[in-house]
Order: C-alpha cells, then structure tokens, then sequence
C-alpha cells in the first residue's frame, strides 16, 4: 500500500455512530457498498450492488451510496475517540460485504490503527484469499458469518455456495487475527438443531477459535425491498420465539465454545 493511502477512494451508503454491537465496546460501523452473496434475508438489500441506487424511505427519495476518501471518513470516525479509548471500542467495517473493496478496507483499518484505535470487521469471506491477506496486517477482530455447512443449502439461499467460505475461515484462524464466527439463524435455513451442531462443531475444529454468536433472523430491513422495488422472499416466514433461540444456544454449547445470543 502506497504512502497516499488516506487518499484512497472508496464507496459506502452509511456510517453508525455509537454502536455497541459488531465487536467489543463503542465502535463506529462504515458500511460499504457491494456484495457478492444474495441472502434472502439480507437486511441491508441497499448494500448488495455496489452501484449508487435510489430507495423509496417513508414516501420519499433517498439516493444510496456515496464515494469517499479515507481521510474523509477518518474524520467521522475519530470524533468519537475517547468513547473507543474508555469503552474498548473501535471502527468496524461492515455492509455488504468490505472484501469487495479491499484496497479501500485496508486502508481504512490502516488509519485506524496508527490512530491507536482497533479494528474489526464483519464479513462472509466469500472472496479469494487475497483479499483477506490484504486485511489482515492491519485488522484486531474477524467477525465471519459461517451460515451453513451443506453447500447446496447454501447456495440455494444466498447464491453461492460454501467452499470459499468454509476454506478462509481455515486460513483466517491459522494468522494472528482474532476470529469470531457468527450465524445468522434464518427460519427454513439453518435453525434445525442438527444445522446449528454442524456450524459449531466446524468453528469449535478451528485454531484459537473461543466464542460463537447466534444472530436470529429478524425483519426489520424488509421495508427496504419495497423501496428498492425487489421482492422480499422470505414474506411469511415469522421470527423464532425466544425459547427456541435459547434451545439452539445450549446446542451450540455442546461443542465447547463461549457461545452467545447476539453479536
């Protein structure tokens, strides 16, 4: 990476301030356009192409995705620096998918890290190794979504299957990197006792790997289909009572990981 690298240009759709999901304390979330999976319970449809999109919010017109230098995002991000030095917080780059750029994303965690703030990032290794190699000089917490082992099942769901996914987490685990695998926990998907024993037992054969996060499925972002004209595939399908989340918890506690609802 060359010396200009706060120069280095990049496209994302929004920045959350103040989160405290998507790795440790309050961290700063830079979502970044672009996506090669195609999850049928995607809640952030808008980050799927990385072309700037218009979507339809509450009656009106909103374009979608902006292009942006390093520096310029640096400059919100570090507005809230003490709160990540007090609470262990940090950016995390999510989307999307922020593998899709990875000149931009390495970047971006490059700056955070000689501003003595960590890193982390949220993502589905569906990309050639490269572009995780170029993360990782520079990268605290690998937040991976493990989403199914059988890649059939996978690819019926999110376009793709599971290969790729399966054979990073591999390489992922053997570098410095922290690894947390998460799963989102989809009705019709993966929410059998049985899936969710599989996903576990894969993560807990993983070096170094400790916790493992359950993320049931949830609607909020299916108004955004709508607004891009898109139809919502998993229509009808209902969030899972509490109980059930909590028996596939105390599935995935079988494998021997810290294992969590929520992420």
């Amino acid at each position: 990476m060359n010396d200009d690298y706060m120069q280095q240009t990049g496209r994302i759709f929004d920045i959350q301030r103040y989160s405290i999901h998507d790795g440790t304390g309050i961290r700063t979330i830079v979502f970044l356009k672009g996506c090669v999976l195609r999850c049928r319970w995607c809640c952030n449809p808008e980050s799927q192409e990385y072309k700037i999109q218009e979507m339809t919010v509450g009656g009106k017109t909103r374009i979608i995705g902006r292009d942006v230098t390093v520096a310029e995002v640096m400059e919100e991000v570090m507005k809230d620096g003490d709160y990540y030095r007090n609470s262990g917080g940090g950016i995390t780059l999510s989307g999307g998918e922020c593998l899709c750029q990875p000149d931009f994303a390495a970047a971006l965690l490059r700056a955070s890290k000689e501003m003595g703030i960590s890193t982390a990032i949220e993502s589905a290794a569906t990309l050639p190794f490269e572009n995780i190699q170029k993360l990782l000089p520079y990268l605290d917490t690998y937040l991976m979504d493990i989403k199914h082992i059988n890649s059939a099942k996978h690819k019926e769901f999110t376009g793709r299957g599971n290969e790729l996914i399966l054979e990073n987490a591999k390489k992922v685990a053997a570098s410095d990197t922290y690894l947390i695998i998460r799963v989102p926990v989809i009705p019709t998907f993966n929410n059998t006792p049985a899936e969710i024993a599989a996903i576990a037992g894969f993560a807990a054969s993983l070096p170094g790997v400790e916790q493992f996060h359950l993320l049931p499925y949830h609607r909020l972002g299916q108004d955004k289909y709508t607004g891009l004209g898109r139809q919502y595939l998993l229509d009808g399908i209902e969030p899972m009572e509490q109980s059930y989340v909590e028996m596939l918890l105390k599935t995935a506690q079988q494998s021997g990981l810290r294992c969590q609802i929520g992420g």
